[in-house]
């Protein structure tokens, strides 16, 4: 089998010089809990350096680098997860959909929208009853109030629990999900 390697996009000019253009970056379309959870994991990046240095460089081991770096990734993981939601991309079993008939198919995922929008709404409303029993607990180290952890998740779920309502909105307007049909992604229309 030979491959024509003149079919490819041409990056080599007459010139002989390499010449590639780089698309434009277009960040328009990030949402929100995207920029929270990037700056939750740089600040969470900046916490484990100060870690290294104080524990490695300087021999004197900072102790509230531990809890603050478990609290930011929990933050990142929680709110970063609401990503994941958009893009309806978390992990789901789609074999079912293709040996089932297009109708029940269709049904069976409208109904896991509704399961996934009453779970995150569910999560959501837990969230603020444990705030709300937890009081004024404190964290170990770092005299704060530990809802503040909890605030993040709360974030967290509650974008995860509107994203699903978008999510189902959008399989409901183009008539079927990407559970009945795994080659498409949420950009699809």
């Amino acid at each position: 089998m030979s491959v024509d390697i003149d079919s490819g996009p041409k990056v080599m000019g007459d010139d002989g010089e390499f010449h590639a253009v780089d698309e434009a970056v277009d960040l328009s379309h990030t949402p929100l809990e995207a920029w929270v959870s990037l700056a939750l994991f740089w600040a969470l990046a900046g916490v484990v350096f100060t870690q290294f240095v104080t524990r490695y460089v300087l021999n004197d081991s900072a102790s509230w680098t531990e809890e603050i770096a478990r609290y930011l990734l929990i933050g990142t993981v929680f709110v970063g997860a609401s990503i994941g939601v958009a893009k309806n991309n978390h992990i789901q079993v789609d074999l079912l959909y293709r040996y089932l008939p297009a109708p029940v198919g269709r049904w069976l995922s409208r109904i896991v929208d509704v399961l996934r929008i009453g779970f995150f709404f569910a999560m959501t409303w837990l969230t603020v009853l444990m705030m709300q029993k937890m009081g004024n607990y404190q964290m170990t180290i770092i005299d704060l109030p530990m809802n503040i952890v909890y605030g993040v998740c709360l974030f967290g779920f509650a974008a995860m629990a509107l994203r699903s309502v978008w999510v189902a909105k959008v399989h409901w307007q183009r008539g079927y999900s990407v559970l009945e049909r795994p080659e498409t992604t949420m950009l699809d229309r």
